[in-house]
């Protein structure tokens, strides 16, 4: 690629080390104020060099963002146009296949786009069965979703195409809280049907209505948890806190759990999971009686374990939602986490399991294990880690960017 790029933007003396090691965020406290046109430029690729004058990236530049320039190509005769968002979001779609080409009866749901860790910032696409699902928390996300739009539908082929913009970042990437709607490619005003959309997960059944629910509407960063939580169910008592649409539940009742109670503040969810649960019983997934052996609670998570009586489960399954969007968050989060975890290990039966999560990426791991032995400490109770959990092959860890290393989990024994 040749295309020339004449603005340039200047990264303050000492603020570069990150971004030549291909860190891909720049803050507005590293940019010089005397960047070429720096106060004329808006939503563009920009030349990013050191104080020296040397080359160290192309960006997207645009004040408006919280993030005003985010890296992208680290090579000088490779230019961030039109064709390098085609090429790239083709790239990693092809890795994807790589994993689940093989797959794909037993599980056709799963990412196609990490955000950063793929080079594609603000993007998460999802993958489910005939329908994607592309979550857009950045404003340069918004600003390109056509031309990705455009490759997934030529590339992919869905009957679907929900775009999506992330509440959690509207206000502060000043885009707009809305839900776009691709059918064959083209832009329409509504869903072409009111068909929940199916899919398949390690063969077991799931559906959700398109551009309704947390996300994308399903957890995928999940899938691989659930098969090793399942595992330890069989003939137990399990409470599954934060269920949303259920997929703990339903692998722990393929596995022979004896009984659940699944917890949620969120109604629709619940009636999800149900539907859910119906579904795979119609399909022969799981047994017949299953939905007798499933309790709904709506309510508060961490009120509901409180009230929750001594030696009532054998596992108690902790997935709550992200606690901490911002670094600002981190020290409330942290109490969060050590609350619930110190119930759980109060409730839960002696030499009992609790599968415990944060998918919070202002936590480190290390400070989850720490928050994990301070729950410990205040419980009374010793734990042993039986197994150490992480997101999977589809949501990849870019080391350059160790801010898409988000999910973490440990299965305990409580003794």
């Amino acid at each position: 690629m040749s295309e020339s790029v004449d603005s340039i933007v200047t990264v303050k003396a000492g603020k570069d080390k990150q971004l030549i090691r291909h860190h891909p965020w720049v803050f507005s406290g590293a940019i010089e104020p005397d960047s070429t046109l720096l106060q004329s430029l808006k939503e563009t690729v920009v030349r990013v060099k050191n104080s020296y004058g040397q080359f160290i990236a192309y960006g997207w530049y645009d004040p408006e963002s919280h993030i005003p320039l985010r890296l992208l190509s680290w090579e000088e005769h490779i230019v961030p146009d039109s064709q390098w968002w085609i090429d790239t979001t083709i790239k990693s779609v092809k890795r994807r296949f790589e994993y689940f080409g093989t797959v794909q009866k037993s599980t056709n749901a799963f990412r196609l786009v990490h955000g950063e860790a793929d080079f594609l910032p603000g993007f998460a696409i999802d993958l489910y069965g005939q329908a994607i699902v592309v979550i857009i928390s950045a404003r340069v996300a918004w600003a390109h979703r056509h031309v990705i739009i455009t490759t997934l539908q030529k590339l992919l082929n869905p009957e679907l195409i929900i775009v999506q913009t992330d509440t959690g970042f509207t206000r502060s990437e000043k885009i707009p809280d809305t839900t776009e709607y691709y059918s064959k490619g083209n832009e329409v005003s509504a869903l072409p049907n009111n068909e929940p959309i199916m899919f398949t997960e390690h063969g077991l059944y799931y559906s959700f209505e398109a551009g309704k629910g947390q996300k994308s509407g399903h957890f995928c960063d999940q899938r691989e948890n659930r098969i090793k939580m399942a595992m330890y169910a069989k003939d137990k008592r399990m409470l599954d806190l934060f269920c949303y649409t259920g997929g703990f539940t339903l692998q722990a009742l393929r596995k022979g759990c004896n009984m659940i109670d699944a917890v949620d503040s969120s109604g629709a969810a619940l009636d999800r999971l149900a539907s859910n649960i119906q579904l795979n019983i119609r399909k022969g997934k799981i047994h017949c009686n299953s939905d007798k052996l499933v309790t709904f609670h709506q309510a508060d998570a961490f009120e509901f374990l409180r009230e929750v009586a001594c030696d009532t489960y054998d596992i108690i399954v902790l997935d709550p939602p992200k606690l901490a969007k911002t670094k600002s968050q981190v020290e409330g989060a942290q109490r969060a986490y050590k609350d619930i975890n110190r119930l759980a290990f109060e409730k839960v039966k002696t030499g009992g399991l609790v599968a415990t999560f944060s998918c919070s990426g202002s936590v480190s791991r290390e400070q989850f294990k720490t928050i994990l032995s301070w729950a410990a400490k205040d419980s009374g109770k010793e734990i042993q880690i039986i197994e150490s959990f992480s997101q999977p092959l589809d949501h990849p860890i870019r080391l350059s960017f160790p801010e898409s290393e988000y999910l973490k989990g440990y299965l305990l024994k409580v003794l």
